[in-house]
């Protein structure tokens, strides 16, 4: 075999591997739920979109259902004028939150009190749906960040 082919073939032969290794790292989605390719260091976390226990109506299951905003870089990033929406057209928006490095905060859908790890819809109806939603976070600029979307039964 000639240096050239033998050369061919090791470069196939690498190139397929990567191909192999990289449809490896592919997430799996078998449960059905749609995840938009991040385009932002800060992207959603996890979501609470069924409130657990029985849908009362009440402020304490309203904040049973959250999503989570996570910075996923070292350096802090100013939240201020960011939205994070629903299909319904549903929409809150971040108020000069600073949100750290490595850190996340949870968007509860009723009322109470902001903190660096928690904010509040202040709504006094639910708002991701249990059926089927998609959450889009979108920064200052109206750009989408990130979205995640659900059908019933796929809980993340």
């Amino acid at each position: 075999m000639s240096t050239s082919t033998t050369a061919r073939r090791t470069a196939a032969l690498v190139l397929a591997a990567g191909a192999l290794v990289g449809a490896a790292a592919l997430p799996a989605s078998a449960d059905g739920a749609h995840r938009a390719a991040p385009r932002s260091s800060v992207v959603l976390g996890e979501i609470q979109y069924d409130s657990p226990g029985r849908d009362t109506g009440s402020n304490r299951s309203l904040n049973g259902e959250w999503v989570e905003v996570t910075n996923a870089t070292c350096r802090a990033v100013n939240l201020d004028g960011w939205t994070l929406s629903d299909s319904d057209g549903n929409r809150y928006r971040f108020d000069n939150l600073r949100l750290a490095g490595r850190s996340s905060v949870r968007v509860h859908t009723g009322v109470g009190n902001d903190t660096r790890t928690d904010v509040y819809q202040d709504s006094r109806n639910y708002i991701w749906s249990n059926r089927a939603d998609t959450a889009t976070l979108r920064n200052d600029r109206g750009r989408v960040v990130d979205s995640e979307s659900w059908r019933r039964g796929n809980q993340r």
